[in-house]
């Protein structure tokens, strides 16, 4: 059945390491969307530089994508972890350059920290200190959030966005205060076999976050964090965990390093979804 809703648009900002968090909070609204938009005649619409823009000559990227973009958003969603960008004629990076445009319009605008651990030769220590720069300059202008995991991520946003549509005035509309509940979020996460689970899980915790891939006489051995998850020869066996291998190479949640495919690693990625995994 049809019904009438006005539509805000919802910012996504942030730089190039948090992509998971990125579909984390488009899942998000559109699962806000599933629940209460019919009931608040309100539709959220989740937009991005690389969804709503588009190309344009005679001005810098950052000031097309503040146009196209940032100007027509009503709610800002913003998520750091251990990058804050590419610095703009103006601003530090073009992701600080979308937040500050976008408080400074007066608009609703929900930040977010990642506590998440990192690999440390993958971070940049001026991007660190920058970031930290910023962060520190938010403590002194408002109230952002933290979180130490994908899942805490979801939950976190998930219940703050209810919040957020109930008491903020621009989204009273169709509120009615009898009606107000905040629910959980059933947004699904990455679907993965317990052996693909088991895996990603154990090479999050190895030191150089390296899984093993070795065939010899005596069979075959699958190795990471001091363990080998082969616990038999038996072909079913092997075929379980290599299957669980390939499974992770495919979504990009290990990369292969070897020449041999005898090495991988975890990847950023999947560092974070194996902070999601409970076992």
């Amino acid at each position: 059945m049809s019904y009438e809703s006005k539509v805000y648009n919802v910012m996504i900002a942030s730089p190039g390491d948090v992509a998971s968090e990125r579909a984390i909070i488009r899942d998000v609204v559109y699962e806000w969307n599933a629940v209460h938009s019919q009931a608040r005649s309100i539709v959220l619409l989740p937009v991005g530089w690389e969804t709503h823009s588009s190309p344009e000559m005679g001005d810098s990227a950052q000031n097309i994508i503040n146009n196209q973009v940032l100007e027509r958003c009503d709610l800002l969603v913003g998520v750091f972890w251990t990058r804050i960008g590419t610095p703009t004629t103006d601003y530090a990076s073009g992701t600080v350059e979308e937040i500050e445009r976008h408080m400074q319009s007066g608009k609703p605008t929900m930040l977010y920290f990642s506590s998440q651990p990192v690999v440390l030769d993958s971070v940049e220590s001026e991007q660190i200190e920058q970031l930290k720069v910023f962060k520190e300059s938010c403590r002194k202008r408002g109230l952002y959030e933290s979180y130490d995991s994908l899942s805490g991520f979801k939950e976190k946003l998930y219940r703050q966005l209810q919040l957020k549509m109930y008491d903020h005035p621009m989204f009273k509309q169709g509120l009615v205060e009898a009606d107000v509940q905040v629910v959980d979020s059933k947004t699904p996460f990455p679907e993965l076999t317990n052996e693909a689970k088991v895996l990603l899980k154990e090479s999050s915790k190895d030191r150089n976050g390296t899984i093993l891939y070795i065939r010899h006489l005596g069979g075959t051995d699958i190795q990471t964090n001091g363990k080998n998850l082969v616990d038999s020869n038996e072909r079913r066996e092997v075929a379980r965990w290599e299957s669980a291998l390939q499974e992770l190479v495919e979504k990009g949640f290990v990369i292969e390093r070897g020449h041999k495919g005898q090495v991988f690693e975890i990847s950023n990625e999947g560092y974070q979804v194996a902070d999601m995994i409970e076992i």
